[in-house]
């Protein structure tokens, strides 16, 4: 695995800090990786780290069936909007009533994170100055998962699987990772 000798939040500041704009004046750093493998923990630790703001792709994913939609959804509602300077802006989704909410809107400059699955998607690459790739073993990431989400995600959790299997090997997400942890 390429560490790069990077093994946690604070290993990771003084390279990400330093990374240039590619998405206008924002720098915009991907965290991807099957569920359940850290992402949104590593994306919470690094953001005050770092004065970064994050899109969590689980507020923006159109429900269970909605993975292979969130890419598109990030390029064109937020990151080509904030490269030429203009608020980001896309509905969120409402898991509950599985219907588009408030739209949450990304300002550009800065940094800003990706955290979920597909934020290192072939089509969004183009605007990240970096490319974070987590993962972990399937029974360690089940148990998260469902620790985090309980029944809720019980019934979706193969679906959803098959999903990121189906993205990241289309996509081969692991392999253009700068770092892999």
């Amino acid at each position: 695995m390429n560490t790069g000798g990077v093994t946690d939040a604070d290993d990771m500041v003084p390279v990400l800090g330093r990374l240039q704009p590619r998405c206008g004046t924002t720098v915009v750093v991907a965290i991807d990786g099957p569920s359940g493998a850290g992402k949104t923990k590593l994306a919470r630790e690094l953001a005050p780290l770092l004065d970064a703001h994050i899109l969590h792709l689980d507020d923006i994913y159109r429900g269970w069936r909605g993975l292979a939609d969130a890419p598109p959804v990030v390029l064109h509602d937020v990151l080509e909007p904030i490269a030429r300077g203009e608020p980001g802006r896309t509905p969120r989704w409402e898991w509950g009533t599985d219907v588009p909410g408030e739209d949450i809107v990304v300002e550009p400059g800065g940094l800003l994170i990706l955290d979920g699955c597909g934020s290192g998607s072939r089509i969004i690459r183009p605007f990240l100055s970096y490319l974070i790739w987590l993962d972990g073993p399937p029974d360690v990431r089940r148990a998260r998962a469902m620790a985090r989400d309980g029944e809720t995600y019980e019934k979706w959790w193969d679906l959803w699987a098959a999903q990121e299997n189906e993205l990241f090997t289309a996509e081969k997400t692991e392999q253009a990772a700068d770092v892999r942890l």
